[in-house]
């Protein structure tokens, strides 16, 4: 537990000094002269400040999202409402009458001054949009309570974190609450300096709005990445963070070997919502897999990696049913789309999967392998020890070999089927990354329009970059993906022989490289279409022409 709290205290005291924090500094640092009255000065007005941002952060990290998702409603009303009671709160430091009715629900929770009541629903009210960068406490934090897992350590956590990323945000405060203190013409000018600060906190709202802070934060290097880095490394911190996976599995993901290894106990096969591919839909029992050699492959069906993969894996579940190989395959949603059931059945078919399949939707056996890649296999022996774990595509032969000679030494026969001859289409050269067109993720987006939530019309720039993709038209932006509207167009530019674009609806598509065009027609649920097709690697730009209403999630390559 003390461990678990030093662990949140150090994460929070990064966040706080990191480059997200900057645009609420301004208020943070003059809120005691912002929020004061005609004559009042309250000491305890910085304290109360970022004690509400504190509580209220906490708050909705934690719970925000049951919350959300009990209610049916959307993910971004958080934000909006404390960017409304932002600006609400910034028109009352002009309009007296406006602050008075809004200071009345919180009436009671201060016996003090108004200043003080003031303050702490200004750090209510930031709190509900404050985002410090996401450390690796922060994500195990929003993990727990995105999965409804708060138990006593989460919440230890929690509070640690924001007493770690109070401090400094503390700090700015006092040293405002003594600069407006020493100001000896202050009590002349009180209304002209709440008028301006009202204006700083409904500027600060229209920022946080069209995410025009972000400028701010980019051309800020992150200099708090290294201390993220080393606040994550350690087995103790992984523990403490709720990272599964044991030391020695650990190992055995980070420096794949060509021999079988020793990489401890298989974690269990565990939360699993449904079952394809067994008799009955049943679950796979202990008794199943007891004395078998076991294939645990992660995958997804909308990843083009995996689709490259699952051939082979197909081909030794086939090939060695017989000798005593069982292939599980664990479908862990990347998308929201992929935790449908009957989109997850129509993918296993058109990849010609026939072993067991298991619907991890909350995640509970990808923590339980503390596994973070798609694909992903984990090879275990008769006596259900992980010998083998293998990240990404290629090596298919190497891992075909170590699965033949564990079902040799499973039942001492001296021959088994032949090996399976399956072509290798793992490219064998550095394409561009996959690239999500969302405004989570979108980190390869090259247009000077903001990739943020809503709807609005882009602009091709004079030029876009290497790996870049860049809108034109209308478009509406979500959080995992792009709706187009009228006159909508997609441009990547790209190093790969092929490109795929990960995309669902009803319309069309209409691809233009080299100077030729081809139409894709898209129904039904998402899944990847082959856009451009070459006949070796080269660099190049495709332009899509979108019909409305397609959803667009991400350009792969190969």
């Amino acid at each position: 537990m003390i461990t678990l709290g030093l662990i949140g205290l150090i994460g929070g005291l990064i966040a706080g000094i990191s480059p997200c924090i900057l645009p609420v500094l301004p208020i943070i640092f003059m809120s005691s002269g912002a929020i004061a009255g005609a004559g009042e000065r309250d000491r305890r007005t910085p304290y109360l400040v970022v004690a509400g941002l504190a509580v209220s952060f906490s708050a909705f990290t934690l719970l925000g999202t049951v919350l959300l998702s009990a209610l049916n409603l959307p993910d971004s009303v958080i934000r909006w409402t404390g960017l409304v009671l932002l600006v609400l709160l910034g028109i009352g430091m002009i309009v007296p009458a406006v602050e008075g009715v809004l200071e009345r629900p919180f009436a009671r929770l201060s016996t003090g001054s108004g200043g003080s009541r003031r303050g702490f629903v200004l750090g209510l009210t930031l709190g509900a949009v404050y985002v410090p960068c996401a450390g690796p406490v922060l994500a195990a934090i929003t993990v727990a309570g995105a999965t409804g897992k708060i138990g006593r350590d989460t919440v230890v956590l929690t509070i640690a974190f924001a007493v770690g990323t109070s401090i400094p945000l503390l700090g700015f405060a006092l040293a405002g609450h003594r600069i407006a203190e020493r100001i000896a013409t202050f009590r002349h000018h009180q209304r002209a300096v709440r008028t301006t600060a009202g204006i700083v906190v409904i500027g600060l709202a229209v920022a946080l709005t069209f995410n025009l802070t972000d400028v701010i934060q980019r051309a800020v290097p992150d200099y708090t990445a290294a201390l993220d880095k080393a606040a994550a490394t350690g087995t103790k911190v992984r523990e403490a963070l709720g990272d599964t996976q044991s030391e020695s599995l650990a190992a055995c993901s980070q420096s794949p070997s060509s021999v079988l290894q020793n990489c401890g106990p298989a974690p269990k096969i565990t939360g699993i919502s449904g079952w394809l591919n067994t008799p009955g839909d049943r679950p796979l029992t202990a008794a199943d897999l007891a004395g078998k050699v076991v294939l645990v492959d992660f995958w997804a069906y909308s990843c083009i990696n995996c689709q490259r993969a699952i051939p082979h894996v197909e081909a030794w579940a086939r090939q060695y049913a017989s000798a005593g190989l069982v292939v599980v395959g664990v479908h862990t949603p990347e998308y929201a789309f992929e935790h449908d059931r009957g989109n997850v059945e129509a993918g296993a078919r058109r990849l010609g999967i026939t072993y067991p399949v298991a619907l991890d939707n909350g995640y509970a056996t990808w923590n339980s392998f503390g596994n973070d890649s798609w694909p992903a296999e984990y090879l275990i022996d008769g006596t259900g020890t992980v010998r083998h774990v293998a990240i990404g595509e290629g090596d298919y032969t190497g891992t075909e070999k170590l699965i033949r000679q564990l079902l040799t030494a499973r039942t001492g026969a001296t021959s088994l089927p032949g090996s399976t001859d399956v072509p290798d289409t793992t490219p064998q050269y550095q394409e561009s990354q996959e690239t999500y067109l969302d405004s989570q993720r979108g980190q390869f987006y090259g247009g000077a329009t903001s990739l943020t939530n809503g709807t609005r019309t882009f602009s091709f720039p004079r030029t876009i970059g290497d790996n870049q993709f860049v809108l034109k038209g209308l478009w509406t932006v979500a959080d995992e993906y792009l709706r187009a509207g009228t006159g909508a167009r997609l441009a990547m530019s790209f190093l790969a022989t092929k490109v795929y674009l990960d995309v669902g609806g009803t319309g069309t598509v209409t691809a233009h490289v080299d100077g030729k065009a081809q139409t894709f027609h898209v129904s039904g649920a998402p899944d990847i279409y082959t856009v451009v097709d070459l006949a070796q690697p080269a660099q190049g730009v495709v332009v899509l022409d979108v019909s409305p209403g397609l959803q667009v999630y991400s350009f792969t390559f190969g």
